[in-house]
């Protein structure tokens, strides 16, 4: 078994962590107090190829393997959270399906302007009534005149109130629950596609959300993504597993970025005349802290490994996930403590920490979704 990071993994961290470094960090703060989409970094990002990163080279992409996607994803965690999911979002996700199933057409009309950034894509699961459960979603596609029409609403859209394009899971057939999904194109300018609400979060502030409206919107037949009606779904276990990976390095690195940040000021906090860094009780915190991030680390990725070497997963990715956020929340918890009441003024970044770290509790699969899975699994068959 050999989990080290090649010389070529470790070179292109060190380029994303200078990025990162040079032109999140200095915004971190009006990001989050704006919460308004970051367009001129945007840009910025584009500029220097990243927002292709899974994508072939001949539409503009990088083509990088797993676990380089991963490195980055880990990486752009470190800066702004909001912008992480935005810039994720459109790499993993929004562009997924039309990068996998898109026409020719497509791809030059969608996909490679989204690699250059002069276009913003998303993926629709959410409703109001379903979450992690796809099989209620209400979205419905009926097929009309060589195409499809679209009636729905989808809620909690990462990138929702900018994107120029969405990849939409609708049913063709409620009946069929979960083998009735498939994925729409759907592009800005459709008649009947609209934005609601934008939601107004409590962390990953900046990575503007909220909610899309279909009426009657109807898509051309070459914008069913997948293998014919209701094939979409069995497609979304490949997404949603490396969906789960990334959330899981994204918890890595914010409760990393938690404690590095926590540890300056225990070492620098003076109590009864001496640094709090010296009392038992607080390098306590930071020892429980390095064992369970270092075991999530190591964790998400081994699933990111396996995801590139083909191998069955699924389990995996929810264990990684499911331990990494949850590890996350114990670490900002205790830098927040290292802190004390000044953890709780806005002037300092740990209320940031604690504030981000919530959100990643639910995306890829609440845990008790998740923990429900995963423990029908064990009985089912064990842990191997």
């Amino acid at each position: 078994m050999d989990f080290a990071i090649s010389e070529e993994h470790e070179f292109f961290r060190s380029t994303v962590r200078d990025a990162v470094d040079r032109l999140i960090r200095p915004r971190i703060k009006e990001i989050d107090e704006t919460n308004e989409f970051p367009t001129e970094l945007w840009k910025e990002f584009a500029a220097l190829g990243y927002l292709g990163l899974r994508h072939p080279e001949k539409y503009g992409g990088m083509e990088a393997d797993t676990v380089t996607s991963m490195i980055f994803y880990e990486e752009l965690a470190r800066g702004s959270c909001g912008f992480a999911m935005s810039v994720t979002m459109q790499i993993l996700m929004g562009t997924y399906f039309v990068g996998r199933f898109g026409s020719d057409a497509i791809k030059e009309r969608v996909l490679i302007p989204a690699i250059r950034g002069e276009k913003i894509g998303t993926i629709c699961f959410t409703e109001d009534q379903s979450g992690s459960d796809l099989g209620g979603t209400r979205t419905s596609a009926v097929e009309k005149d060589d195409g499809w029409v679209l009636n729905g609403r989808k809620m909690w859209i990462t990138n929702g109130p900018v994107c120029d394009f969405c990849t939409v899971l609708a049913t063709v057939d409620p009946k069929l629950g979960m083998k009735g999904l498939s994925f729409f194109l759907v592009e800005k300018g459709s008649k009947g596609f609209s934005t609601g609400q934008k939601l107004d979060k409590l962390g990953s502030r900046g990575s503007v959300t909220g909610e899309l409206l279909f009426d009657n919107v109807w898509v051309p037949k070459e914008n069913l993504l997948g293998e014919g009606p209701g094939g979409g779904v069995q497609y979304a276990t490949d997404i949603l597993n490396e969906v789960r990976v990334m959330t899981a390095l994204n918890a890595c690195a914010i409760a990393n970025e938690a404690m590095s940040d926590a540890r300056g000021y225990a070492l620098e906090r003076e109590a009864f005349g001496k640094p709090i860094a010296r009392y038992q009780l607080i390098r306590a915190k930071f020892a429980e802290h390095w064992a369970w991030y270092e075991a999530a680390r190591l964790y998400a990725y081994q699933a990111a490994w396996m995801i590139q070497e083909g191998q069955d997963c699924q389990h995996q990715c929810m264990l990684a996930k499911m331990f990494a956020t949850e590890m996350c929340q114990k670490s900002v918890d205790e830098a927040t403590r290292i802190y004390g009441g000044n953890s709780f003024a806005m002037e300092y970044a740990q209320q940031r920490f604690f504030r981000d770290a919530r959100f990643l509790l639910f995306g890829g699969g609440c845990h008790e979704v998740l923990k429900n899975a995963l423990g029908a699994a064990y009985l089912r068959k064990g842990s191997s």
